[in-house]
């Protein structure tokens, strides 16, 4: 199938803006890979100190007969349910290692935090820096520079990015990324939402809620809507950096500990096929691919973020025009809560990673022609483990979809557009996700309420303040100014206004990830109220037109009266409150010299 046309331009503006920063990371990973082995490379002192702890064969193996050793770099903990399958893994990994004459030791752990707990608290303002935290982790524990290979054990929102991101910086090493899978069904997000919902109108208690909560989220294992986690998961796949197909594949399922082994088997490689350089495999039509695959599910907006400080971690340079461009052509092809009512399991079942992946290789929307961590290519990416006789693995292609109310082929997708749009205006670049987002709410222009926290809209509901045709504008969210939290605290009380017939919106420099569903919400915005952007010249009644249809993002003021207005200064208290407590101290520094989001927040940079 031939390359659709606006991927094959925007993969070429890519691949040219991204021409001198490519090269030079290239450049770096040849020299690296022309270095002799670690345990042949260091001083007999550094190599004793590397293999100290290693069982006796282990040691033999790895310092005399010169056999392959791969580094694990762990998120494991058993507080957070994504992430406390991995407590086992190395263990299945070694075992697994030694079977093939190889090595295996944890180079390092890296935090993982999880948002579902910090939501709405000070914690969560640490959360999207934390993936550079992550990222310098993952660096530290590949620095001991003994490894012949990569395996990368991380699931949620910033940890896969920050493991991305550092694995990119040893980019001469084969890199897996293993997974643990989505924890299974329980209350449905719809229920739990409109459970949410009723709290946030007092109808129900802190009890009724605690245990809608615990229904949904009970058991280990990733959640089960399709927020950034699971997009992370997707976006794996579509770049080749996974054993096929794992991505969705339960916690305990009777494939997942073949599916951990496969994953050591594929970063050894084969006779025939040795498992190419993480940072080889990585290129723009690999970031190309995960764009596309993004937008084809409707994933999470975080990943206009994250993908982008990928993307640069490897030397190449993306931004929303990319996004945008590309998400007027390629269709819709599933739909997953929070953009439907299916979860993820269902997702799986009805053909997951695979069937989508397939049909936009067939449709032409995705580059066949890329390196994987596998022999077979992206193609290979189509199928559905199972285990066969013996415990073999055996991957079962999905020729229809098995539910199209959750996937669909190209021929009949939900909807022709990706359903991320690009805004733009006198307030600034943002982003809006319209997959969920009713027809007729698209394009609402309503006097502004300006706020400067989530709890001070939340004051506002429970005042009745906020009754009428509204735009909500929340300021102050973006990197610079306390690290860009999450604001799903805001998503109850705004559905509960639109579902009483107001035509409401959300403007703010924070973040959403796609949880905003059907109110309409325009997030990201850049420059940031913090560092003089627009939104800091918003005030109270002034008339906002957010418009998804034509791309437009503005205040209704004139422009003589706009240009005179002063740029608010962020409030002392609120800049106070920000860089205090919950360890946010430690911060400070990444929250100064943070780029912006478009540019992928990063600090590193």
């Amino acid at each position: 199938m031939k390359l659709h046309d606006t991927v094959a331009s925007v993969t070429q503006r890519i691949t040219e803006r991204s021409r001198p920063t490519r090269s030079a990371y290239l450049a770096r990973l040849e020299v690296a890979l022309q270095r002799p082995p670690g345990a042949q490379r260091l001083g007999c002192a550094n190599v004793a100190h590397a293999f100290a702890a290693l069982p006796g064969n282990d040691k033999l193996r790895v310092v005399t007969e010169k056999a392959p050793n791969i580094g694990i770099v762990t998120a494991f903990n058993d507080m957070l349910s994504a992430h406390a399958p991995f407590q086992h893994y190395p263990d299945l990994i070694k075992a697994e290692a030694r079977k093939h004459g190889a090595t295996a030791q944890v180079a390092g752990g890296v935090p993982a935090m999880c948002d579902g707990v910090t939501q709405g608290t000070a914690g969560m303002e640490l959360s999207l820096f934390s993936r550079d935290v992550i990222a310098m982790a993952t660096a530290v524990s590949l620095s001991h520079d003994v490894f012949a290979g990569a395996l990368m054990l991380g699931v949620c929102d910033k940890i896969v990015p920050g493991l991305l991101i550092g694995a990119l910086q040893f980019g001469h090493l084969p890199t897996v990324f293993v997974p643990a899978g989505p924890m299974t069904t329980g209350l449905s997000n719809n229920a739990k939402s409109k459970v949410r919902e009723q709290a946030a109108q007092g109808l129900v208690g802190r009890a009724e809620l605690l245990a809608a909560e615990s229904a949904a989220y009970h058991s280990p294992g990733t959640c089960t809507f399709y927020g950034t986690a699971n997009s992370n998961q997707m976006l794996l796949e579509a770049m080749g950096l996974h054993v096929p197909g794992t991505a969705f594949i339960n916690p305990g399922a009777d494939v997942r500990d073949e599916l951990t082994r496969e994953a050591l088997r594929t970063v050894l490689g084969s006779a025939d096929f040795k498992c190419p350089p993480i940072g080889r495999v990585v290129d723009e039509r690999c970031i190309v691919n995960a764009m596309v695959a993004l937008l084809a599910t409707g994933g999470s907006t975080n990943h206009l973020i994250h993908w982008v400080a990928v993307a640069r971690a490897a030397g190449i340079v993306i931004d929303w025009d990319d996004f945008s461009a590309l998400s007027d052509v390629v269709p819709l092809l599933s739909r997953v809560y929070p953009n439907g009512s299916a979860d993820v399991n269902q997702f799986q079942a009805a053909g997951g990673p695979g069937f989508i992946i397939r049909e936009l290789l067939d449709g032409g929307f995705m580059h066949a022609d890329v390196l994987t961590d596998r022999a077979g290519g992206l193609r290979e990416y189509t199928g559905i483990p199972r285990a066969a006789e013996g415990g073999r693995l055996q991957w079962d292609t999905t020729a229809v979809s098995q539910d199209e109310t959750v996937v669909r082929p190209v021929s009949s997708p939900f909807s022709a557009s990706g359903g991320l749009k690009l805004l733009q205006g006198n307030l600034g670049r943002s982003v809006i996700k319209i997959s969920a987002v009713p027809d007729d709410r698209h394009a609402i222009e309503a006097p502004c309420r300006v706020f400067d926290s989530q709890d001070a809209l939340h004051q506002a509901f429970g005042a009745d303040e906020l009754n009428q045709d509204l735009i909500c504008v929340v300021r102050w969210q973006g990197p610079q100014a306390n690290g860009m939290p999450e604001l799903h605290k805001l998503t109850p009380p705004l559905a509960v206004l639109q579902g009483k017939g107001y035509r409401v919106a959300l403007v703010t420099d924070g973040r959403m990830s796609g949880a905003s569903g059907k109110v309409p919400a325009a997030i990201h915005v850049s420059p940031e109220a913090a560092a003089g952007g627009p939104l800091a010249r918003v005030r109270d009644g002034d008339i906002i037109r957010l418009d998804a249809n034509a791309g437009l993002l503005q205040v209704l003021v004139s422009e003589a009266e706009w240009a005179a207005r002063e740029v608010l200064p962020m409030p002392e208290t609120l800049r106070a409150a920000n860089g205090v407590g919950t360890g946010r101290e430690l911060f400070a520094s990444m929250r100064r010299n943070a780029l912006t989001a478009e540019e992928g927040a990063c600090s590193w940079l």
